[in-house]
C-alpha cells in the first residue's frame, strides 16, 4: 500500500478508535498483556475508500471466552451468539449507538452439503487461530482486511495492517472478488452473488470476470429447494435487494437482470421487456425503457429541483419501478385485439396487485419503519394504483373534498405518490421529444390555493361544521343526509366559497329549503 494511503487509512481508523464506545480495547490490553485485537470488514473497508461507516466488527484473539465475557460485562451488556459461533454481541455502558459491535473469536467455517443454504455450515471458533484464517474465509477480498489495533497512552492506534488476499489491491482498482474460488464461495452461501451485486452497487465497484461468470452460472441455486423448504429463505434476497437498489436503482436492475437474479426472484419485471407503448406518447421505447429512465428521473437534476429536500426513500424507488409492471398483463392493440389504438385498460389495479404479490413474497417490508429501507405493503400498493392520478384532465374533474382525501391525507403517502407520478411523466417522451409535466404545474398551484399558502407543509383550514351543529341548528335526525350536507359544506369551504360559519349554515338553509321546494 502506499506510504500515504497507509497514513490516510491510519489516520481514519484512528479517529474512529477514539470513540468512547471502543474503549474495550484500552479496558482488555491493560488486563489482558497478550491480546490481539483486530478491527475486520466493513469498517476497514469503509475507512479505505473513505466512507462514513456504522459496522464494526472486531476479533480478539489468545484470550479465554470467559475472560473476555467477564471484561466486556464491566463495560456494558453482552450477549453470545452461539458458543461455537464465539460472537458476542457488546453494547457498552451510556453509548448513543443502538447498534450492538460485534466482537468474535477467529473462526473457521465449512460448507456440509454444499447446498449455499446459510444454514448449511460447519463453524468453529478459537481464540488461537491466525487472524489469516479467518479472513481467508470471508466473502470477498475487500472485506478480508484486518488492522490489529492496540491502544496507546490517550487512544486507539494501528499495529498492523494484515491482508493476505490483496484486498487493497482490489479496492484500488474498484473490483468485486470472491476470497479463493467463486463457486466454492457461492456453493457455501448463494446470498454472497446478491452481495456481490449490492457492494458493486453501494460502491460503484465492478464485479471481477471470473466471480462474474460465476454469479451467471450459480444464480439459479436462489431457488433452490431442500424437503420442500426453500434454502435461500425470501428475507435474505429481498434484503440484499432492497440495499442494491436503493444504492443506485437503475444500475441495480441492469445488474440484478444480467446476472439472472430478475429472472429467478421477480419474473415479473421481465414481461414489461418488448412490450410497446403507443409511439406518440411514448417515442422512449417499450416499458422496460421508459421504466428505467424513471429510475434515472429520481436521480436526477431536475428532480431535485422539483423536490428540494427529499430524501431517497424505498417506497419512492419501488413504486417507480412497479408503477407500470401491470401494462403487460392488460395490453390490447389494434391487430389483436381492434382497439382504436395500443390500450392498457386498469394496468394501475392489476399492477398494483403483482406489485404487493412481490413485496410480500421477498418480504420487501423487513426494515425497520424508522429508517429510508422500509417499504409499507399496503403504501406500495396505494402508490402503484393510483399513479394515473395525477393527470392535469382528472385533476381538473376532481372535487376539491376527493383532492383533500388524496392530498391532505396523513394515513396515505401522498409526497411519494406525486415524486412517483412525476418521474413517470418525465420519462414519457412525447413525440415533440419532450415530456409533458404541465400536470404536476398545475397540481401544486391547484394544492397551494387550498392551503392558501406556498408552504408545502401548511394544512387546510379546519371544517367550520360539525354534524351536531347541523342536527341540533336544523333538527335533522342522523343519516346519510348528515354526511352529504357535511361534504357539500367542506367543497365550497375548500373552493373559498364560504368562509364562515354563518356562510355555511346559510348555505345548508338554501340547500334544505331547495330540497322542502322540489
Amino acid at each position: 500500500m502506499k506510504r500515504i494511503q497507509q497514513k490516510k487509512l491510519e489516520s481514519s481508523i484512528s479517529r474512529q478508535l477514539t470513540h468512547p464506545d471502543f474503549s474495550f480495547i484500552r479496558h482488555l490490553t491493560r488486563k489482558h498483556p497478550r491480546v490481539e485485537i483486530f478491527l475486520v470488514g466493513g469498517a476497514v473497508r469503509d475507512a479505505l475508500l473513505g466512507r462514513p461507516t456504522k459496522d464494526f466488527d472486531f476479533i480478539v484473539r489468545n484470550i479465554s471466552a470467559r475472560a473476555l465475557e467477564r471484561t466486556l460485562k464491566t463495560l456494558g451488556s453482552i450477549n453470545l451468539v452461539g458458543k461455537t459461533f464465539g460472537v458476542f454481541k457488546y453494547v457498552p455502558k451510556n453509548t448513543k449507538n443502538k447498534e450492538a459491535i460485534d466482537i468474535a473469536f477467529p473462526r473457521t467455517e465449512h460448507t456440509l452439503l454444499g447446498t449455499g443454504g446459510y444454514k448449511d455450515f460447519s463453524v468453529q471458533s478459537n481464540p488461537t487461530l491466525p487472524i489469516e484464517r479467518d479472513l481467508e474465509r470471508r466473502d470477498f477480498t475487500i472485506n478480508a482486511i484486518a488492522i490489529h489495533v492496540t491502544w496507546n497512552t490517550k487512544h486507539g492506534t494501528i499495529k498492523k495492517i494484515i491482508d493476505p488476499c490483496n484486498g487493497i489491491k482490489d479496492i484500488q482498482k474498484k473490483i468485486i472478488r470472491t476470497v479463493g474460488k467463486p463457486e466454492e464461495r457461492f456453493k457455501e452461501d448463494s446470498t454472497r452473488m446478491l452481495r456481490a451485486i449490492r457492494f458493486a452497487c453501494q460502491l460503484d465497484f465492478t464485479i471481477e470476470q471470473t466471480t462474474a461468470r460465476a454469479i451467471t452460472q450459480h444464480i439459479h441455486r436462489l431457488n433452490a429447494m431442500k424437503q420442500e423448504t426453500r434454502v435461500i429463505p425470501y428475507e435474505l434476497i429481498g434484503k440484499e435487494i432492497v440495499k442494491a437498489f436503493y444504492a443506485t436503482p437503475r444500475r441495480a436492475v441492469e445488474l440484478l437482470d444480467h446476472y439472472g437474479a430478475i429472472q429467478a426472484v421477480m419474473p415479473e419485471l421481465l414481461r414489461m421487456k418488448g412490450c410497446p407503448q403507443p409511439p406518440n406518447w411514448h417515442t422512449e421505447g417499450d416499458v422496460w425503457v421508459h421504466t428505467l429512465l424513471a429510475l434515472d428521473i429520481l436521480d436526477s437534476r431536475r428532480f431535485r429541483r422539483a423536490f428540494p429536500g427529499a430524501q431517497r426513500d424505498a417506497e419512492v424507488l419501488f413504486g417507480t419501478l412497479f408503477h407500470d409492471i401491470g401494462k403487460p398483463y392488460t395490453i390490447k392493440t389494434p391487430e389483436r385485439d381492434g382497439t382504436d389504438r395500443i390500450r392498457f385498460s386498469e394496468h394501475d389495479i392489476v399492477g398494483a396487485r403483482v406489485a404487493r404479490e412481490i413485496c410480500e413474497r421477498l418480504r420487501l417490508s423487513q426494515f425497520p419503519e424508522e429508517t429510508p429501507l422500509h417499504i409499507n405493503a399496503d403504501h406500495l400498493h396505494w402508490i402503484v394504483a393510483k399513479h394515473l392520478m395525477i393527470v392535469k384532465e382528472r385533476l381538473q374533474k376532481m372535487k376539491a373534498t376527493t383532492i383533500e382525501k388524496y392530498f391532505f391525507n396523513p394515513n396515505v403517502p401522498s409526497e411519494k405518490l406525486i415524486q412517483v407520478a412525476y418521474a413517470d411523466s418525465a420519462a414519457t417522451i412525447h413525440v415533440g421529444g419532450k415530456p409533458d409535466l404541465s400536470n404536476h404545474r398545475y397540481l401544486r398551484t391547484l394544492l397551494r390555493r387550498m392551503r392558501g399558502s406556498h408552504t408545502p407543509t401548511r394544512p387546510l383550514p379546519k371544517k367550520i361544521l360539525d354534524g351536531e351543529e347541523i342536527m341540533r341548528t336544523f333538527k335533522i335526525p342522523e343519516g346519510p343526509r348528515i354526511g352529504s350536507l357535511l361534504r357539500i359544506v367542506r367543497e365550497a369551504q375548500l373552493k373559498k366559497k364560504i368562509r364562515t360559519k354563518k356562510e355555511a349554515l346559510a348555505l345548508i338553509r338554501k340547500l334544505i329549503q331547495r330540497y322542502v321546494n322540489s
